[in-house]
């Protein structure tokens, strides 16, 4: 039987039917049945969550985009720690996550986002990839950073904080001075501010990294729990690791904390030049929103207490536990810096004699450097710093002004016999029976102790005079006393030092520290001691 064959007109007609059957029935079932309706319903949630095929080469060129630097539609991303200092921006942000109910995005139109990142590698692993835009910082220890990552020509935007008793020095019971360290083993986080503060409080005692062991440790925390377990003499803790270090340790104290030393720990935010290059508009807008966040903070209770009930639950909600009071205590041991206070970090406001954030850089740099721990030239201050947000900000009234120096009450007799936390000995030649300074005294002291006298500028310091027994007892002790005075108007003069900080003594040849039988030994006791008193 022969076979039948369709015309070409009969195979299209069924071609037609056919594929109508499969659009009728698609249909049917995405529509008219409840499997259907869960099928549209995944695929709408799945574009949602990664959108579609045409967007996903746009949104994949959007996140190279904002990593270059971006559009305006993109969510600045800041990379912090578990630490208080950054409470002015998550404050102004009502949180850590990107949101429309943020004042960043109320009062500016940009979105901003908290990545609370501890671990020091991956954050700057996430920097290095453009997962976060801005970066925590601290102004002493970027210079042993800089170098590693001059691929990305990191600069410093701003200053969030001081450190104000989030770090201190914890040590075993009979350590009561810097001078009882040497020897002694003490356990820090190297290259981090910790190591900074260390290095900083062995100076103002005299002393060198060399006259002490360290014994190096990953973190601050690691710090704590080895001097808890009491295998080291000190550690340098941050915050509360000062409080649980001194309840396991019996006899234990704070030896000095950034209470006093006020100066020494700067939290700052460092940003790819490019992507500030390219964003200078929406940073501009961020260091605004953050200032006035941080003048809020520091001028008002309530805004206060709302800045500790944010990092309270952001911070608890990301694994670290912490009640309102808590945060409010983390808020407590820093200094919130203002807009005014970043005009003086900067070196942009006219008479300004403190301590910049030029002065932090280059004496860390020097003292890495001499410590073998930095190779290589370090970039000066003028290359890493970018002042141009804190300088064009339009940022007025009081509340935005920067600090100013600590007011301390007149100093009582008992003064000039209290402990000192410290003790730095200084010769200055003096001509026989004169108490003036010469040029050349003037450089010793600037050089050996006026950076000191700034980086822990919540001290009190007592100037002592001290002579030889070379002449009369009652002349020793009246010219010992003239010469520490000039010191300390010095001082007063050249550095706007308060005038009510300063204890004056003067021991004439009560205090030797070497033999006055012989020329080298009174020359050692002509000398003046610099000390630092907690007040």
């Amino acid at each position: 039987m022969a076979k039948t064959q369709l015309t070409m007109f009969s195979k299209l007609l069924l071609t037609i039917l056919i594929v109508g059957a499969l659009v009728f029935g698609g249909y049917y079932l995405l529509n008219k049945t409840s499997v259907g309706q869960d099928l549209k319903k995944q695929g709408d949630e799945y574009v949602a969550d990664n959108g579609s095929d045409s967007n996903s080469s746009s949104n994949a060129s959007t996140r190279n985009d904002r990593n270059r630097g971006g559009d305006d539609d993109d969510v600045v991303k800041i990379g912090v720690v578990t630490w208080g200092g950054y409470a002015g921006g998550q404050y102004f942000n009502e949180g850590f996550e990107a949101s429309t109910n943020s004042r960043f995005y109320k009062d500016y139109g940009i979105k901003v986002q908290f990545e609370v990142l501890d671990d020091f590698e991956a954050s700057r692993n996430a920097f290095r990839a453009g997962e976060v835009d801005l970066l925590w910082q601290t102004i002493d220890a970027f210079p042993t950073e800089v170098n590693g990552l001059s691929d990305f020509d990191p600069v410093i935007v701003w200053q969030a904080d001081w450190s104000r008793g989030g770090d201190a020095i914890v040590a075993r019971r009979g350590i009561t001075s810097v001078s009882d360290l040497r020897g002694k083993k003490i356990a820090v986080a190297e290259l981090t501010p910790s190591h900074s503060f260390l290095i900083w409080l062995l100076e103002a005692g005299g002393l060198t990294v060399n006259d002490v062991e360290i014994v190096a440790q990953a973190t601050a925390i690691d710090a704590a729990e080895v001097f808890k377990s009491q295998r080291v003499d000190a550690a340098v803790v941050w915050s509360p690791d000062d409080i649980l270090s001194l309840k396991a340790v019996p006899g234990s104290r704070v030896l000095e904390s950034t209470r006093s030393a006020a100066y020494i720990i700067a939290d700052v935010f460092m940003a790819k030049r490019q992507y500030l290059e390219n964003n200078r508009d929406k940073i501009a807008k961020v260091y605004e929103g953050w200032m006035k966040g941080a003048a809020e903070i520091n001028s008002n209770a309530a805004s206060r207490k709302k800045a500790a009930s944010i990092l309270a639950r952001e911070f608890t909600e990301r694994g670290t536990a912490l009640t309102d009071d808590e945060a409010a205590e983390m808020i407590g041991n820093v200094r919130l810096t203002t807009h005014g206070d970043n005009l003086n970090f900067f070196g942009l406001a006219n008479g300004y004699k403190g301590v910049s954030g030029n002065d932090l850089y280059s004496e860390m740099s020097i003292k890495y450097t001499d410590l073998g721990y930095i190779e290589g030239r370090v970039p000066n201050w003028r290359q890493i710093a970018y002042p141009s947000f804190v300088n064009n900000a339009s940022l007025n009234g009081g509340m935005h002004i920067a600090e100013g120096a600590k007011e301390f009450s007149k100093a009582t007799k008992s003064d000039e016999t209290k402990e000192a936390i410290a003790t730095k000995r200084v010769s200055i030649n003096f001509r026989t029976a004169e108490y003036q300074l010469d040029e050349n005294s003037k450089y010793i002291i600037d050089k050996e102790f006026v950076n000191i006298a700034k980086a822990f500028g919540n001290a009190r310091i007592r100037v002592e005079g001290n002579t030889d027994n070379t002449g009369g007892y009652a002349g020793n002790v009246a010219l010992s006393k003239r010469r520490a005075q000039s010191v300390v108007e010095y001082l007063i003069r050249e550095y706007d030092m308060p005038r009510n900080r300063f204890i004056v003594v003067g021991n004439g040849p009560d205090n030797p520290v070497a033999t006055n039988d012989n020329e080298r030994g009174r020359s050692q006791n002509r000398r003046t001691d610099f000390e630092l008193i907690a007040d």
